[in-house]
């Protein structure tokens, strides 16, 4: 197996937006672990942290299948990849796009260019991993931001989103999230069938970031 991954979604937190996004990426980058760190942050923010923390992979929260021309307010795949960005997701519970969206994205990025497409459930993973992107997230929306990891809460639609992919495509990652927070949440993901974690709040609003991330990794 590969190294896990740990995404860490920046979201809009006030805790990790513009200087702040800086210093937890550079955070990220003091952890000592074989996992797969990766920082997806704000558009606005993507520069600063790819400056800040060379060394990190970051991802953009979202991006727009468009050319060059007159697209006002859409997110270029090119100009984000220029800007340092090495993937991004698409399709999260809190900017649901169209599979055409998805399909279009895929179609239109590099190869070596991660797209990772979130789900709410099995069967919106399912048809999401016939598209082949590099990664699925699977999140029930109702437990993203809580303080009740999906690996315990609802482990059966981990473990048959685990399924489900691979009944679909053997080359897609998959990934879990909502309510990710201890380093018990990321082995049981792992135990469950994942390739790692995506998560935000257990992070972004911890008293202390970098005891947290430790925490994330500490079972890897």
């Amino acid at each position: 197996m590969s190294d896990p991954l740990v995404v860490v979604n920046f979201k809009t937190y006030q805790t990790a937006h513009g200087a702040s996004a800086e210093d937890l990426a550079r955070a990220m980058v003091s952890i000592e672990t074989d996992a797969r760190m990766i920082a997806a942050v704000s558009a606005f923010d993507l520069s600063a942290v790819v400056t800040a923390a060379p060394s990190l992979e970051v991802w953009c929260q979202h991006l727009d299948p468009v050319g060059f021309g007159s697209n006002t307010g859409w997110l270029h795949p090119a100009t984000a990849i220029e800007r340092g960005a090495s993937g991004t997701l698409i399709n999260h519970a809190e900017h649901k796009v169209s599979l055409e969206h998805v399909a279009m994205l895929l179609e239109q990025v590099p190869d070596g260019f991660d797209v990772c497409a979130c789900a709410a459930d099995i069967e919106e993973a399912r048809a999401l991993a016939a598209l082949e992107p590099g990664f699925v997230a699977v999140e029930p929306p109702e437990l993203i931001g809580g303080d009740v990891s999906v690996t315990s809460a609802d482990p059966e639609i981990v473990s048959g989103t685990a399924q489900a992919v691979r009944d679909v495509s053997e080359v897609v990652g998959i990934l879990c999230g909502a309510g990710v927070k201890s380093g018990s949440d990321v082995s049981k993901a792992i135990d469950l069938g994942t390739s790692g974690v995506l998560l935000a709040s257990g992070v972004t609003k911890s008293d202390d970031p970098t005891s947290s991330l430790k925490d994330l990794v500490s079972l890897l």
